[in-house]
């Protein structure tokens, strides 16, 4: 049985480049049934728009919307820039556990690309078979669902996070789920991250970058972890009434 006070705690969703808070909808219903708040909003451009828009205008959003549940309390969920961005923020809101779903590693990725444009087209020249290369472990809805919901990115934004960033470890729980064939962040290189931060770590047989996400295996993942998070919650409401 739940208690209580895990049902009051917000989990604060930030989601990856060229996506949006869709992207939660599966982890948004597994929470739900736990009496969870969620909170899964858009990152959203600067007034000068994509092209002026910089990884700490991210990071000051996800820092207010964790402001607007502080109350009772935050738990962290990122997926690949979003994980970056949860990372860069975690110890700032006091998270009370932090989750990495393939991470864009904050030492920057093993071979960065070529310098972006200032705004990536992922909207304006987004193709159905694309979307269906990307995520080859989703089925039809999904990616069709995906292929009408794709944003076009701040090219400077991915370059600033590619390039690799000095982040304060989180000083709570942390789990760094990797997808085993993950072609933007190698699993490699986020199991070496949940190494550093001293981390749980989880890696999905057979799933891709997105595919935690919105692939067949989604809602498994999202109620996993669900029962993490609770288990924290509950080893942390132990530690503070002294029970052994």
């Amino acid at each position: 049985m739940r208690d209580e006070g895990a049902s009051e705690r917000a989990v604060v969703c930030v989601h990856g480049a060229g996506g949006g808070g869709w992207e939660w909808g599966i982890w948004a219903r597994a929470f739900a049934v736990c009496g969870r708040p969620v909170l899964a909003p858009d990152l959203m451009p600067v007034g000068g728009g994509l092209a002026a828009t910089r990884l700490a205008d991210y990071r000051a959003q996800v820092v207010a919307w964790c402001a607007a549940y502080s109350a009772n309390g935050i738990d962290l969920v990122g997926a690949s820039l979003g994980g970056l961005l949860a990372l860069m923020v975690a110890r700032e809101v006091r998270a009370h556990a932090v989750v990495l779903v393939n991470p864009m590693p904050p030492a920057g990725l093993p071979s960065p690309a070529p310098r972006s444009p200032a705004v990536i087209r992922w909207r304006s020249d987004a193709s159905l078979h694309a979307t269906r290369r990307a995520l080859p472990d989703a089925d039809e809805a999904a990616c069709m669902y995906a292929f009408r919901r794709w944003r076009d990115e701040s090219g400077a934004v991915l370059d600033e996070a590619r390039a690799g960033l000095v982040v304060d470890p989180p000083d709570c729980p942390v789990l760094v789920i990797a997808s085993e064939r993950d072609l933007d962040v190698p699993p490699e290189a986020s199991r070496a991250l949940a190494a550093m931060l001293g981390a749980d770590f989880e890696c999905i047989a057979g799933a891709s970058h997105v595919g935690p996400l919105l692939g067949h295996d989604a809602a498994r993942t999202a109620s996993r972890v669900a029962d993490w998070l609770h288990a924290r919650r509950a080893n942390a409401k132990r530690d503070e009434s002294g029970v052994q």
